[in-house]
């Protein structure tokens, strides 16, 4: 089968930028606010009456396709939501994400791809774009949603949800965590002081009660992620 234009060689090399991490960080400052809109700047840590609000099963996202897909839906699940780049140092987590949910679907796993752009600009194209790119250099097959906004004024009512009962707890330890900590600590002094996404690949699993079990930054290892799922598909705590 013919693979998808999606301007391929152009695609291909700022995958590859995308893999040389620093780089692409450094070189994004300019552009990236860490996802917040223009009358956020003065973003805290949310407070414990704000961590009860809502529940996950109250939610509605819109896929890929425009179809309304209920959180709902999902009751009984265990459920991963990730917001997703198709040109970042973390774009090959797609493969650890499509073995697990192709591993693990028909035992009650459910994963949600939200692209978004708000990260030094690492999701450019339109849905149908970002879509091509993973099936054609990643073979996905969990449900994409429409790209859309995870801090801001503009952010999906699910994530502020999230952020709510899962607040941000640092980067852990390793390469790829210090990278991170040095690249936000220069363009979005004060990043730690607060609950929002801070990049790419930023995880949140769901039980299968619906409550937000736990957050994993971008840097944690993708077997540590699943490990959970598994215990949760097993009903361990």
């Amino acid at each position: 089968m013919k693979r998808p234009d999606l301007r391929t060689s152009g695609s291909r090399v700022r995958l590859l930028a995308g893999l040389a991490f620093l780089v692409v960080c450094s070189g994004c400052a300019d552009k990236m606010d860490n996802g917040r809109s223009n009358k956020v700047e003065n973003t805290c840590r949310i407070t414990r009456g704000e961590k009860k609000m809502g529940s996950f099963y109250g939610h509605t996202l819109t896929s890929r396709t425009g179809e309304t897909v209920k959180t709902a839906d999902l009751k009984g699940k265990v459920v991963l939501i990730v917001n997703t780049a198709t040109e970042c140092g973390f774009t090959p987590q797609y493969a650890p994400l499509e073995k697990m949910y192709r591993d693990l679907h028909a035992e009650g796993l459910e994963i949600l791809d939200i692209p978004c752009n708000q990260f030094g600009g690492q999701a450019p194209g339109s849905d149908d774009e970002i879509h091509q790119f993973c099936t054609v250099h990643f073979n996905t097959t969990f449900p994409q949603m429409k790209k859309s906004e995870v801090n801001g004024e503009n952010q999906l009512p699910l994530y502020a949800f999230l952020k709510s009962q899962q607040g941000f707890k640092g980067f852990g330890e390793g390469k790829m965590a210090d990278i991170l900590r040095g690249h936000l600590a220069k363009v979005n002094p004060g990043y730690e002081k607060n609950d929002d996404i801070k990049w790419n690949f930023t995880k949140f699993v769901i039980d299968r009660k619906g409550n937000v079990a736990a957050r994993f930054e971008p840097p944690a290892e993708m077997a540590e992620v699943e490990a959970l799922i598994r215990k949760l598909l097993a009903g361990e705590k």
